[in-house]
């Protein structure tokens, strides 16, 4: 399937990219994902779900709640990498947290909660950084102004007011001047300019949720003119200066309480979480020690998951319709040894596939992102042409595939150090070397990566 103009891009809008429908979103992740249809279709139907709540009339919307989905696989097969690029077509808020991480409610570390409050965070980032975008060209062109009143300083040299024929003539060679700032005639010169010195220090507050959190208290905003904001005058390029003027003057056009209540909206509406290594707190019943501590962070993702109010430094953030992706190869223990009441906090399961070496093959060529095309863009920027033999691609598939069937199996991950290994050579003699071009040919495949395939202490090229 393709999409219209092949428009789909990662940092989707978020109305246009609820509209896309479950095929399209498959074929979407189809662009950088090999296989894993199953896991595919589920996150699509989950991503549809939400535009249809939306659509929905009256109460009943508030009452439709997402279902929440449990990947089932080994490493590297592609869990984490769905989440991300659904996150990303959705223009949705996205975090990661691992399970094993966490600690019960009372012991030293991370509460499940601090998961919510990176998700408001993250939804703060996306929300400003489309909000510093969208007003880039006025932020740029007040910067432009503020360096040609010091190119071109205001006013007549005696003090006295300039007359209309001044005025005009100082415009003209305010456009000449502007033309050659737009130009980078300026860049290197040095100007002098009051710029502001790092912010007041946040404070730290004990929280009894989380433990030391960083609340992010500005003592500015706290006591508002106690502490005027405090300049220091520096030398520095006029590039330089137009980039922090440039930001500067973004700051002053974006409505901080606007960015932050979009971003509450956006991370309660449109948000996911994505919870790695679930299975590492799944203990058997009737265990004691290291396992007690486990079903008490399950305990505490209960209400997480099925919807509750957590306290931010940016407001109160509902979890009610956030999405909760949760993962984990369950290779010791399985599904049913969570406690029965998170494993119902997930409803839909899907099993990922193990990859083999075809899956491997696919993976080195089919994706808009694949590990050819990536070493190839890198190389070609030193003038190299990398061309990789078809023959050549099959039996790095192959040796990725049976050290991970003798090391421990990381899936795809193992392409990238095989990868490594096999251009080890060429990527540090270029560009000293006068090299052009490079054949990559099953028999260079076989020579540089003989090491690999014979040391039988594969730890070094465990990633």
């Amino acid at each position: 399937m393709e999409f219209a103009g092949d428009a789909i891009a990662d940092t989707a809008v978020p109305a246009v990219a609820g509209a896309f429908t479950p095929a399209q979103v498959v074929a979407y992740l189809d662009r950088f994902i090999v296989g894993q249809h199953k896991a595919k279709r589920a996150v699509a139907i989950a991503l549809r779900n939400r535009w249809r709540r939306q659509r929905v009339e009256g109460n009943l919307r508030n009452e439709i709640t997402p279902n929440n989905i449990l990947m089932i696989g080994p490493t590297g097969v592609g869990k984490t990498e769905i989440a991300r690029r659904l996150a990303a077509l959705a223009g949705a808020p996205f975090v990661k947290v691992e399970a094993s991480k966490f600690t019960e409610v009372g012991y030293v570390g991370r509460d499940v909660e601090s998961m919510v409050r990176d998700l408001a965070e993250a939804a703060i980032s996306l929300v400003r950084s489309e909000r510093l975008e969208s007003v880039r060209e006025p932020a740029r062109r007040a910067a432009q102004d503020r360096l040609l009143d010091v190119l071109l300083p205001p006013g007549s040299g005696d003090g006295q007011p300039a007359g209309e024929a001044d005025e005009g003539a100082r415009e003209r060679v305010r456009r000449r001047l502007r033309a050659k700032l737009e130009a980078g005639e300026f860049d290197e010169r040095i100007v002098e300019l009051d710029l502001p010195q790092n912010r007041m220090p946040l404070l730290e507050v004990f929280t009894p949720q989380g433990g030391m959190e960083e609340m992010g208290m500005n003592l500015g905003s706290v006591f508002g003119n106690m502490f005027p904001q405090r300049t220091k005058r520096r030398k520095v390029k006029v590039r330089e200066a137009l980039r922090i003027l440039e930001q500067e003057e973004a700051g002053k056009l974006v409505d901080n309480e606007d960015v932050t209540n979009e971003a509450i909206r956006r991370a309660e509406e449109l948000g996911i979480i994505f919870i790695d290594e679930l299975d590492k707190v799944a203990g058997r019943e009737g265990k004691g020690g290291p396992d007690v501590s486990r079903e008490g962070v399950q305990r505490d993702l209960l209400p997480v998951v099925e919807g509750t109010t957590v306290s931010t430094k940016h407001g109160a953030v509902r979890t009610d319709h956030v999405l909760f992706i949760a993962a984990g190869a369950f290779h010791v223990a399985k599904p049913g040894d969570l406690i029965s009441e998170l494993q119902g906090r997930f409803p839909i399961r899907v099993e990922l596939d193990s990859l083999d070496a075809d899956d491997f093959v696919r993976i080195l060529t089919e994706p808009q992102n694949a590990l050819v095309k990536q070493y190839t863009a890198l190389l070609e920027t030193e003038g190299v042409k990398v061309e990789f033999v078809p023959e050549a691609i099959r039996r790095i598939a192959e040796v990725a595939n049976e050290v991970n069937s003798r090391a421990e199996n990381i899936g795809a991950r193992r392409l990238h150090t095989v990868m490594t290994v096999l251009l080890d050579d060429i990527l540090f003699a270029v560009p000293d070397e006068q090299i052009r071009e490079v054949v990559i040919t099953p028999e260079r495949v076989e020579t540089r990566l003989r090491s690999i395939l014979q040391d039988d202490n594969l730890s070094r090229y465990v990633l």
